[in-house]
């Protein structure tokens, strides 16, 4: 059964849930889409691992440039982190 609310401070009450109900499903929504685009474009920029071998040699701070190892000069001392 539908009644209608007469007392303002229930209605005003009410209606701030509601805004609030909205606000939240309205940033969820925004987080969403926000995430799927990022994932989308992350997706466009990833390469599958076809050098498993190389694995430990990016893991022991070798540098690679489009796929070719870049050899550090002489004279370049690595820091300690």
């Amino acid at each position: 059964m539908l009644s209608v609310i007469a007392d303002a401070s229930v209605r005003a009450e009410l209606h701030a849930d509601l805004d609030e109900l909205a606000r939240e499903g309205a940033r969820r929504m925004l987080a969403a889409a926000l995430e799927a685009e990022v994932l989308e474009s992350a997706q466009q920029r990833w390469r599958a691992v076809n050098g498993p071998h190389l694995v430990a040699l990016v893991r022991a701070g070798a540098r690679f440039d489009k796929g070719v190892m870049v050899e550090r000069p002489d004279d370049v001392q690595e820091v300690a982190a």
